[in-house]
């Protein structure tokens, strides 16, 4: 139901000029008929108000009528009541002529009774009057009272009484005139309005009349609505108590009204008629624009041109010019977007979504004796210059790289994919067309030195190529196999080019499967620590233990670290593998007797990762481990991305009382800047000075340069992958105050270590002997 009203609102008010013109004549047609209907209820309210004022006029004029009626039959009885013969005769009681005079005296007075009472309340004379009971009349004549209603004949009368005095009071003449309908509607046309005149007795009055209030008006419904009012006549009879009823049509007075009402209710209809036709005339006007501007706005939307005329000079007219002009900028700004959304905001080069679409283009013009060449490139070292020289300078590269291969490249589609990425696609190779020459053409346009701002800058790039149809006919596949190929042209070295093999999707299957292992390792326990001792050259003895990881995968066996952890790097889970060892070591190390140390490296990539000082407390607040005894290891890779920030990150974690350890010391190229830098704990000098002792002279001045400078700033050394004997010697001659290698031991699982603890002082002392 409810829906079904909708789609007819829908259908009945869907134009916006209905809804406007319906909108304004509904809402004056709720005002006007208020107006008329408070209007109507007014003129009501007047009609009976001015009935009730009428029909209590009416009332005291009735009341006037019969007192002035009542007087004139009173002088007339008193003419009679004077009459010297009339007084003889009642007072001899000479009924002839009493008849006689009372007969004249109904003639002259148009009355219709005439009769005399004795004063001791006997009937003297009556004509044809039938007076019922004369003793009623006898207590309010001997009172003194002269008018009032009575009862003759059983009808009710006016009636008027003067005393016949001789000169004492022998009696009273009544005349009385009867009250009867003819002469209440002669009465009642008297009156302002219609009424219908009553005189009635309490015991034919209803109960609603008897109990209604005197000498006012009240309404009564009974069919009809009618308006009352009763009043009290004086009686000259004491058994009667006579009451005045007016009566008057409430309807039939409201009625002269009705013709008012039906033409303001015609008013009203034809102002409602005006206003619906002006609020569609003004609906039409507003609405008219809008319809054009919702046909141009649909040509738009379809990409039609559409033009608005201005027609006025008002708002309306503003209105269709500022849409022309936005029309004109929209379409600029479509092409401008379509543009960058399609092209690289950098260089100006198609970006990778457009490259995309070429080369799916190109694969399906392709025929069975065409060949076309991807070529994904990857700038080399191109970090190195955003963090040596900045970023700007870093964009300056990039697009002169790009002017360069547009220039040198024309018959080749060049794209850049992002960061450091470039792509090429050449299509429209004969079969006679040496791919190998092609690539190294390419790769020869990368290789370039440039100057950016004064400094030197080299340019080179690795190349990913994979030819169509040979290593595949879908673009998405091509480009695949294309990043495959780079992969492996960057592992290989720098500035080389490397063709899809099938076996380099094999390798990335592995890659993806190793990745995946590590994944199911890290979360189901399947990495373990091994710990390699620490000896003390001076002290000789055990300081503690580098926690090395190890993987055991359950189908491969042994995994060396230097196969996946690479490869962790990569895809950034050497950051939650590196949080599970800073917890394991801690934890395992707290166990350890005395203040042996744990050192556990830090990969530059969890070193960048935000939170790695919340990382370390957790895990010496979970291990119970002071933070004394953790020693964290470095390379100095962390400073080639930006120092400040990396100096900073050193000083919170000295600030949480851990020692820092530069690992590998002297295989960068500016170490020394390093030392000078930030104060180490301690510096690790790397294995292939250590495998130099015994085979070039000049390795034992290089370790004592180390450890003389490392003393000098006061920082620690320590040796790595000392095996023997003789290198022991010359590390303690030449100052080194820490040893490591199998010398001492080799990695051992954490439950091994009990049985290292004293071995190691045992073998450190016999060899000092």
């Amino acid at each position: 139901m409810t829906r079904a009203f909708r789609t007819f609102d829908k259908l009945r008010f869907g134009s916006l000029k209905l809804r406007i013109a319906s909108l304004y004549a509904g809402l004056f047609a709720l005002v006007l008929a208020v107006v008329v209907l408070v209007a109507g209820n007014a003129l009501s309210r007047f009609g009976e108000a001015s009935a009730t004022r009428d029909l209590e006029s009416n009332a005291r004029v009735f009341d006037e009528i019969l007192e002035l009626r009542a007087r004139q039959l009173r002088r007339s009885s008193e003419v009679l009541s004077r009459d010297f013969g009339f007084r003889e005769a009642v007072a001899t009681n000479d009924a002839i002529t009493i008849d006689s005079a009372l007969e004249s005296l109904k003639s002259r007075s148009d009355a219709n009774a005439a009769f005399v009472i004795g004063v001791d309340g006997k009937l003297l004379a009556s004509g044809d009057a039938r007076i019922g009971n004369p003793d009623a009349l006898w207590y309010p004549l001997d009172e003194g009272q002269q008018r009032g209603i009575i009862a003759v004949g059983g009808e009710l009368a006016l009636a008027a009484a003067s005393p016949v005095e001789v000169p004492d009071t022998i009696g009273w003449l009544v005349l009385a005139q009867p009250l009867d309908k003819a002469e209440l509607d002669r009465l009642a046309k008297l009156a302002a309005v219609d009424v219908e005149a009553r005189v009635m007795l309490p015991a034919a009055m209803p109960d609603w009349m008897l109990s209604a209030p005197n000498d006012s008006v009240f309404q009564r419904a009974e069919g009809q609505s009618t308006l009352f009012h009763v009043s009290p006549l004086p009686a000259l009879q004491d058994d009667l108590k006579p009451r005045l009823v007016l009566q008057h049509s409430l309807d039939a007075s409201l009625a002269q009204y009705t013709r008012l009402q039906i033409w303001l209710v015609a008013l009203a209809i034809a102002a409602v008629l005006f206003v619906i036709a002006l609020s569609w005339r003004v609906a039409r006007t507003v609405t008219g624009p809008l319809q054009k501007l919702d046909e141009a706005t649909r040509a738009i939307s379809e990409g039609r041109v559409f033009e608005l005329k201005a027609e006025t000079d008002d708002e309306i007219g503003r209105l269709a010019d500022s849409f022309n002009k936005m029309s004109s900028a929209i379409e600029d700004r479509e092409r401008k977007i379509i543009h960058v959304g399609l092209h690289d905001g950098l260089t100006g080069l198609p970006n990778r979504k457009l490259f995309v679409e070429q080369l799916d283009q190109a694969v399906r013009r392709l025929d069975d004796s065409g060949r076309l060449m991807v070529v994904y490139a990857d700038l080399d070292d191109f970090k190195v210059v955003n963090d040596t020289l900045g970023h700007p300078a870093g964009d300056r590269l990039l697009c002169d790289v790009a002017a360069h291969l547009r220039e040198n490249l024309p018959d080749a589609l060049v794209a850049r994919l992002g960061g450091d990425e470039f792509a090429l696609l050449i299509d429209n190779l004969g079969s006679d067309r040496s791919l190998a020459a092609i690539a190294s053409e390419i790769l020869v346009c990368f290789q370039r030195s440039l100057m950016i701002d004064g400094q030197l800058a080299e340019s080179s790039a690795s190349l990913g190529i994979a030819v169509a149809p040979g290593d595949g006919r879908d673009g998405t596949v091509l480009m695949k196999n294309a990043d495959l190929a780079l992969y492996r042209a960057k592992s290989e070295g720098k500035a080389a080019y490397h063709f899809f093999e099938p076996s380099l999707d094999e390798e990335a299957r592995k890659r993806r499967q190793m990745e995946l292992d590590m994944r199911m390792a890290l979360r189901d326990g399947g990495f373990e620590l091994y710990y390699q001792p620490l000896y003390g050259a001076v002290e000789e003895e055990l300081k503690g233990f580098e926690a090395l990881i190890r993987w055991f995968h359950p189908e491969l066996g042994f995994i060396s670290p230097a196969e996946f952890i690479p490869l962790a790097e990569e895809t950034g889970l050497i950051i939650p593998i590196g949080e599970w060892v800073l917890r394991e070591a801690c934890q395992q190390a707290a166990t350890w007797p005395g203040e042996l140390s744990v050192a556990v490296n830090i990969s530059p990539k969890q070193f960048a990762s935000p939170g790695l000082s919340q990382t370390i407390m957790q895990a010496l607040a979970h291990g119970e481990l002071s933070p004394k005894r953790l020693e964290l290891e470095i390379t100095e890779s962390i400073f080639i991305a930006n120092v400040e920030k990396t100096l900073s990150t050193l000083h919170s974690l000295r600030a949480l009382g851990v020692r820092i350890a530069l690992d590998d010391f002297g295989t960068g190229y500016s170490s020394l800047s390093y030392l000078r830098s930030f104060p180490f704990d301690k510096v690790k000098i790397d294995r292939s000075f250590v495998q130099a002792i015994s085979k070039e002279v000049n390795a034992h001045a290089v370790i004592r340069a180390i450890t003389t400078l490392a003393e000098a700033l006061g920082m620690e050394t320590l040796a790595e992958g000392v095996e023997q004997e003789d290198q022991l010697e010359v590390l303690r001659r030449e100052g080194c105050r820490y040893i490591q290698g199998y010398l001492f031991g080799k990695p051992t699982p954490a439950a091994d270590l009990g049985n290292i603890f004293g071995d190691v002082n045992d073998k450190s002392k016999r060899l000092s002997a």
